[in-house]
């Protein structure tokens, strides 16, 4: 007598739930892909423009709140 009955396999809710959102949205997956790499691919730095963001800011006075 095998110890798992493969037939009568216990699936959770959690389980059941992402299946049927899969299945009622078959597009999820490649959304979520697109997201991801919109979010974690790298962009090519151009160095260019990073040297001339930096020259171009202002100095913070050390207390911002003073008026003169």
């Amino acid at each position: 007598m095998p110890l798992f009955n493969k037939q009568a396999s216990y699936v959770s809710e959690i389980t059941r739930f992402i299946t049927e959102l899969k299945q009622t949205n078959p597009t999820l997956e490649a959304e979520q892909q697109s997201g991801r790499a919109r979010l974690w691919d790298k962009q090519k730095i151009d160095l260019e423009e990073m040297r001339r963001v930096q020259e171009s800011r202002v100095k913070q006075k050390a207390y911002v709140y003073q008026s003169e």
